[in-house]
């Protein structure tokens, strides 16, 4: 019963770590090609939107996405159509 106790600060630990998307994952949420996301977050393209959500690298090839981050941009999106 005592490592049941020392184990929950863990558990509640986790709760807060953030959920984190593949490029794949932002692509199916958002419907936009890989091509146009990697385009948004590029500063020196065209097609570069500063509100779109900032890439989180964590090796030197693998990138991931807030889930958190990506579902504000959509639904500040949403709100945006009616305003």
């Amino acid at each position: 019963m005592e490592n049941l106790n020392i184990a929950q600060p863990v558990i509640e630990q986790c709760n807060h770590i953030p959920q984190l998307l593949s490029i794949k994952d932002v692509s199916s949420y958002t419907g936009l090609s890989r091509s146009t996301i990697y385009e948004m977050v590029n500063e020196k393209s065209d097609r570069y939107d500063p509100t779109f959500p900032k890439k989180v690298k964590l090796t030197q090839v693998r990138v991931v996405w807030v889930a958190s981050e990506i579902a504000n941009w959509i639904n500040d999106k949403i709100e945006a159509r009616s305003a």
